[in-house]
């Protein structure tokens, strides 16, 4: 794919700095009141501080495109694109299995006479992450491809070439990291609602996260889709560049999701950034 330096990169650098910036701050809070607060080091959230890191690899990922972007150009040569494809890509696979791993989690603690473990909750984390790690490592190794992306300030997975080698590895990847962890999503929540709703009203939200993963990751996913079909390079590169922009808002959405979104991880963080009371609390 050919690097098209436009004059675009700048309202994409700045979209990428806010994004970073929300991403960056709501989610290292996040990471922190899991540190410091004793009473959410537990086996359910721990899988939301795996998407947490997760979605800050997503905004550190960002912030690299964005100062390209204020450059104008990708300034860390080849073997820096293929290391910026990998580890966008390894913590993008990251984030949408922990946002599975904690739907089937939710379901397990909600819905099952026996509480999460430890064991099984750090067995689970670890397949996410090495799991993300071995199908981001496929493109270095041959099964597709890391290349700039339309406006050249940032590396991703090849959708140019539409080649056999991209269109195996493309539906592979796709069922085992956006179509599996969407239906275990949406059958984890639906089973939520059969069971507790009968007796009361389920203590999470079990429709707003299938949505968020659908419209974050639909988009690339539709994109690369239809360059299995067509010539992807046809459309223009502010067009191709839509589904990066909505995946990179991910991070905060997450973050609002499942960190705001939950109380008592709303009170570590509160606690985080209020140490007069997070020592209140201990004497108390």
């Amino acid at each position: 794919m050919q690097p098209l330096f436009k004059a675009d990169s700048g309202t994409k650098s700045t979209y990428l700095r806010i994004e970073t910036l929300s991403g960056l701050s709501l989610n290292i809070l996040t990471i922190l009141s899991f540190c410091k607060t004793p009473e959410l080091r537990t086996p359910s959230h721990l899988l939301v501080l795996s998407l947490a890191l997760a979605d800050t690899g997503i905004s550190l990922n960002a912030l690299v495109a964005a100062t390209s972007s204020l450059l104008r150009r990708w300034p860390y040569g080849s073997e820096g694109c293929q290391a910026h494809g990998f580890q966008g890509f390894a913590t993008a696979l990251a984030s949408i299995c922990s946002s599975a791993a904690i739907a089937w989690g939710r379901y397990h603690h909600y819905c099952t006479r026996s509480r999460l473990d430890w064991n099984t909750t750090v067995s689970l984390v670890l397949f996410v992450w090495l799991s993300s790690a071995f199908w981001a490592a496929l493109p270095l190794l041959g099964w597709g491809h890391y290349d700039y992306e339309p406006l050249g300030t940032c590396c991703t997975l090849d959708y140019s070439r539409g080649d056999r080698n991209f269109t195996s590895f493309l539906f592979t990847m796709a069922f085992f990291n956006f179509l599996l962890p969407l239906f275990i999503t949406v059958v984890s929540y639906r089973l939520m609602e059969q069971k507790l709703g009968k007796t009361s009203r389920p203590p999470v939200n079990t429709v707003l996260p299938a949505r968020t993963l659908l419209l974050g990751w639909g988009p690339y996913a539709l994109l690369y889709l239809y360059a299995t079909i067509a010539d992807a390079t046809s459309l223009s590169p502010k067009l191709q560049m839509v589904p990066a922009l909505i995946a990179k808002t991910m991070p905060t959405v997450n973050a609002v999701n499942y960190a705001l979104g939950s109380e008592m991880v709303h009170r570590g963080i509160w606690q985080c950034l209020s140490p007069q009371r997070r020592e209140r609390n201990r004497e108390q």
